[in-house]
């Protein structure tokens, strides 16, 4: 697997705040984190601020892919890791099922990731470059209004903006 937008990504989810940070964005609002790790990519990599146009744009774009398939897989996931089991046989091959359907799960927001990517390289591409030190920030925010989430909620998104800025200055000094 590999696409800028999937190297940022995971480059920057594996610092441990922003996994917290984005866990909790997505379960106290129903943010999809894709699209917040897209925000923050495009405002890093590609210095480009989003409108609230794109970004509904970009909503809609993997819209169907989030709800019908990501959203059920993480579900099934995250309800195999609760579920009563009562017996160590039947218990172990639950587990083992929530270790493929997670990684099925990660495939399918590798294909959002791609679905985003090749949404901004056709919509923002040809936008000259920004500052990334007010994109990001800039992005998230406007990602939060488009979920009708207050601007002081963007606090919450603070290790995600700092992980992003960080992994510009990475690429700078040549990753050193």
């Amino acid at each position: 697997m590999g696409s800028r937008f999937w190297g940022f990504s995971l480059a920057v989810y594996s610092a441990e705040p922003v996994q917290g940070e984005c866990l909790a964005l997505q379960d106290q609002f129903g943010l999809d984190i894709n699209l917040v790790l897209f925000c923050a990519f495009v405002g890093e990599m590609r210095g480009i601020a989003l409108t609230a146009a794109e970004i509904t744009a970009a909503r809609a774009e993997v819209a169907d892919w989030h709800q019908d398939i990501v959203r059920p897989l993480r579900a099934a996931r995250r309800r195999l890791k609760t579920i009563a089991l009562h017996d160590a046989r039947t218990a172990e091959a639950a587990a083992q099922l929530r270790t493929r359907v997670k990684e099925v799960e990660l495939e399918s927001e590798y294909v959002e990731h791609l679905m985003l990517e090749r949404w901004a390289d056709a919509q923002v591409a040809e936008r000259p470059r920004g500052d990334a030190r007010a994109a990001v920030p800039a992005n998230l925010q406007a990602l939060l209004e488009s979920y009708g989430i207050e601007p002081g909620q963007l606090a919450n998104a603070r290790h995600i903006i700092a992980a992003a800025l960080a992994h510009a200055a990475s690429r700078e000094d040549g990753g050193r």
